[in-house]
C-alpha cells in the first residue's frame, strides 16, 4: 500500500507540467478504438468513438462519457464530484455562454488536464451549456496529434480551452486559473480584463 502511494506521488510529479515536449511514446496510426458507438454531437453522456494511442491515452475527439470510462473515470469522477463552482459566478456565466462555442484541448496523460477537465465539465453542466457547441479534443504529449485537429490552433500547453463568438476567438484558458476556472471563463466570455496564465 505504501509502495503504491509512492508510485502515485512520483507519477503525479512527473505529469505536473503539461507544457510542450516530445512524446516518449508516439501515437500510432493503428489507434485502438475505445468504444464503437456511433459518433453523435458532443452530448455529454453518450459514448462516442474515441481512439487510444500506443500508451493507452485518448487521442482525438472525446466527451464526458469517454472520461467516465475506465481507467479515466478514476480521476474524472473524483475531480468532478470534489469541485464546487462559485454559485454567483455561475449565475452570470449561464447567459454569457449561450452564444459561445468552445474548442477544448486536453491530454489524459497530463496532471493539469486531469485536474481542470472534470472541473470544466462541472461548470458547463451547472450552466446548462449546449454541448453541441463544445469540441473536446484529446492530444498526445507533443500536442501535434491528431494533426488534423491540432494544426493552426497554436497549442503549447494543455489543457487549453478556446472560446469563440461568431467565429472570433474571445480568449483562452491555459493550464491553470488566475482566479478560479469559472471566474476566468466569465471574464473571457464577457470581454473582461483577462490574460491567461502564460500571457505577460
Amino acid at each position: 500500500m505504501i509502495m503504491k502511494k509512492i508510485l502515485i506521488i512520483i507519477s503525479m510529479a512527473l505529469l505536473a507540467s503539461c507544457a510542450s515536449q516530445q512524446s516518449a511514446s508516439k501515437s500510432t496510426d493503428a489507434s485502438t478504438p475505445m468504444t464503437t458507438s456511433p459518433e453523435p454531437a458532443q452530448t455529454p453522456t453518450t459514448p462516442i468513438t474515441v481512439n487510444k494511442d500506443a500508451s493507452g491515452n485518448l487521442s482525438g475527439r472525446a466527451n464526458k462519457a469517454a472520461f467516465m470510462q475506465a481507467p479515466f473515470d478514476a480521476w474524472f469522477e473524483v475531480g468532478y464530484n470534489n469541485y464546487t463552482p462559485d454559485s454567483e459566478t455561475l449565475e452570470e456565466l449561464k447567459p454569457a455562454l449561450e452564444d459561445v462555442e468552445i474548442r477544448a484541448y486536453m491530454g489524459t496523460w497530463c496532471g493539469d488536464s486531469k485536474r481542470e477537465t472534470p472541473r470544466f465539465y462541472k461548470i458547463l453542466d451547472a450552466a446548462d451549456y449546449d454541448y453541441d457547441k463544445l469540441t473536446m479534443i484529446t492530444v498526445d504529449r507533443s500536442k501535434t496529434r491528431p494533426e488534423e485537429l491540432v494544426d493552426g490552433y497554436d497549442l503549447n500547453r494543455v489543457p487549453t480551452f478556446i472560446f469563440y463568438r461568431d467565429g472570433k476567438e474571445l480568449g483562452r484558458y491555459v493550464e491553470y486559473a488566475r482566479e478560479s476556472l469559472e471566474k476566468d471563463v466569465l471574464k473571457i466570455v464577457t470581454g473582461g480584463d483577462y490574460k491567461h496564465s502564460y500571457q505577460q
